[in-house]
């Protein structure tokens, strides 16, 4: 597989082509961001962390029967993905109440849900990402009802197998943003990544029911470094693969 020019440059990853026009070289950044990019830092090792704990999660994810565009890592920093069609739109699931979500509704962080929310935002960085729902997917013609209700279900059953992931390595999954898009054959499939940039990840080892963040939170909030977190969750993941047998390379 060849690198070829370079297509899109994001907040965490660069896209490049190759020479097979279905699949896409994708290289994770080193750099960090939060409060809609007013804050960056380059922080060493992130790039190849958030490259090693989407394989094992989409992996792992794989083993369960969810479809991904991820077809295999091929540097410390790089991997290579089904050329997809996305949906513009970021997919979040809540199980806890934190963040924005906390804020919004005046509710105190950690306050467990009754039930999980699921929530999109439109993706576009002039307009900072604004919530929309179904009906607003739709009229601007986003994707359809029949794709919005696969949407949903796919994502549902994501978190149920994301949440069980995440309890067996003592972790509670809080909430987490997910993409999704439309392969060659016109299925729906997870892309992206799944990080601890994209989830909020708490521990649940020392069982004390104090919050220790393993997530980007520790950057947002200037908690500490995010990279003995980062790595910590990667170690826990590369752990569970090997107790399920599931090939992670």
């Amino acid at each position: 597989m060849e690198k070829l020019d370079m297509l899109y440059k994001g907040k965490a990853k660069k896209l490049y082509s190759t020479d097979d026009p279905n699949v896409l070289w994708v290289e994770y950044m080193n750099q960090a961001t939060a409060g809609d990019g007013a804050k960056k830092a380059q922080i060493q090792g992130k790039g190849s962390l958030n490259n090693r704990i989407t394989t094992v999660l989409f992996r792992l994810l794989e083993a369960e029967g969810v479809k991904t565009d991820f077809i295999r890592r091929v540097s410390d920093t790089e991997q290579l993905n089904e050329k997809i069609s996305m949906f513009p739109l970021e997919i979040i699931m809540r199980n806890t109440a934190a963040g924005s979500f906390a804020k919004r509704y005046g509710i105190k962080e950690g306050t467990q849900l009754k039930r999980p929310i699921l929530e999109f935002c439109y993706k576009s960085d002039d307009l900072h990402d604004p919530f929309i729902n179904v009906d607003g997917i739709v009229a601007l013609g986003l994707a359809t009802d029949e794709e919005m209700a696969e949407v949903s279900r796919q994502t549902r059953d994501i978190s149920e197998k994301l949440t069980k992931i995440f309890h067996d390595i003592d972790v509670k999954l809080v909430d987490f943003k997910i993409e999704e898009g439309k392969n060659k054959d016109g299925e729906i499939v997870l892309a992206d990544e799944i990080t601890p940039d994209t989830c909020r990840l708490w521990d649940l080892k020392d069982g004390s029911g104090k919050v220790e963040h393993l997530d980007k939170d520790l950057f947002r909030r200037d908690l500490g470094d995010i990279i003995p977190a980062y790595e910590e969750i990667y170690k826990r993941l590369l752990a569970l693969a090997d107790r399920r047998g599931v090939k992670v390379e």
